[in-house]
């Protein structure tokens, strides 16, 4: 759940090396003038040696002053997920601010623990996208009255305090379904999110909008809910087929290859017969053949967003409106063109 390193090196190895007291070791490495000023010189060199790396949580439960900031994300092994946490250190670190990182697993309850978790080491702020389970807010209200800076960054609750940190995912979804559209498919569907995640609701609105701006009616027998895994796509795309589509707006990457899988296990050309869009920019969407047409999230660029949040509001002072929208990029490849080209990209 919680995912830091802690130094293998502890004052009491130091204390034992040079046969003193971890108090005195402890006191040395403060500086205090209690010590002598060569018996300080020693316990420097010695911890040095060692690769002795203070606690800062410790230090932080000693000062009162903490430089400790939690952050909490379904899954660190998404390229998104993972892009952000870089965004986030690229400008905390400098700051002076250490990163707790926990994942939920996508599960309610591994939010919960996380939240508590970081309570209780007195982290500074909590930066958090949430788990696709959940829907309530009480736990955040925690992180208020703690005194916690609290950032919400890609999926959000609404109604809740602190600032806001999202992409533009109504017009990145209505991008990338007008570019469905526009390549010649007629019946374009959504593999979409839950709807209590506030980026699938916006993804399905940006989907239903361009199908309205196109002058194609809105069906809901071809959104399909709750499919954003590789094993979810695989086993949705054949009640797409069933139900007429051509093309398909997946609203993550990892879901958009399981339809081309299924598409080539069963003879199926894409992007001859079948377009496919995915959402997210994974590492893997210029690999897999043929590569996906996908939207990037500009996930770094979101990071240092969220981080920037954080600190102006430690400094106490306001973020703007408290809310900031980052703009999404569809880059074209070979799984939503008829007649192939090379990638290019298109601004939301």
């Amino acid at each position: 759940l919680l995912l830091f390193l802690m130094s293998k090196t502890t004052i009491a190895h130091i204390a034992n090396e040079l046969n003193v007291t971890p108090s005195t070791v402890s006191r040395a490495l403060a500086g205090s003038e209690r010590i002598s000023e060569k018996m300080r010189a020693l316990v420097v060199a010695k911890a040095n040696e060692l690769g002795y790396e203070p606690n800062a949580m410790a230090s932080s439960l000693r000062t009162g002053v903490n430089n400790t900031v939690g952050m909490i994300v379904p899954r660190i092994n998404r390229q998104f997920f993972a892009n952000v946490i870089s965004g986030v250190e690229a400008i905390l670190n400098p700051a002076g601010y250490n990163l707790l990182i926990c994942q939920t697993h996508e599960r309610y309850s591994d939010e919960l623990k996380a939240i508590n978790t970081l309570l209780s080491h007195r982290v500074a702020g909590v930066l958090i996208s949430h788990s696709v389970e959940t829907e309530d807010s009480a736990h955040l209200q925690k992180v208020i009255d703690k005194s916690a800076v609290l950032v919400q960054f890609d999926r959000v609750i609404n109604g809740v305090d602190g600032a806001k940190i999202t992409n533009d995912s109504f017009n990145g979804a209505f991008l990338a379904t007008k570019h469905l559209i526009k390549s010649g498919y007629k019946r374009v569907g959504h593999l979409a999110g839950s709807l209590s995640v506030s980026v699938y609701a916006d993804r399905q609105k940006g989907y239903e909008a361009a199908l309205v701006d196109s002058g194609v009616d809105v069906d809901s027998n071809i959104v399909f809910h709750n499919v954003i895994t590789r094993e979810g796509g695989f086993e949705a795309v054949h009640k797409a087929l069933d139900a007429g589509c051509d093309a398909l707006y997946c609203s993550g990457d990892y879901a958009a290859m399981g339809v081309i899988q299924y598409c080539r296990k069963n003879g199926i050309g894409i992007p001859s017969q079948f377009g496919v869009v995915g959402t997210a920019n994974e590492s893997f969407a210029d690999l897999i053949t043929p590569s996906l047409t996908t939207l990037e999230q500009n996930a770094f660029d979101l990071g240092n967003q969220v981080a920037s949040a954080f600190l102006t509001k430690v400094k106490g002072e306001e973020f703007g409106s408290g809310n900031i929208t980052i703009p999404m990029r569809l880059i074209v490849r070979e799984s939503s063109l008829r007649q192939p080209i090379n990638s290019m990209i298109i601004n939301v």
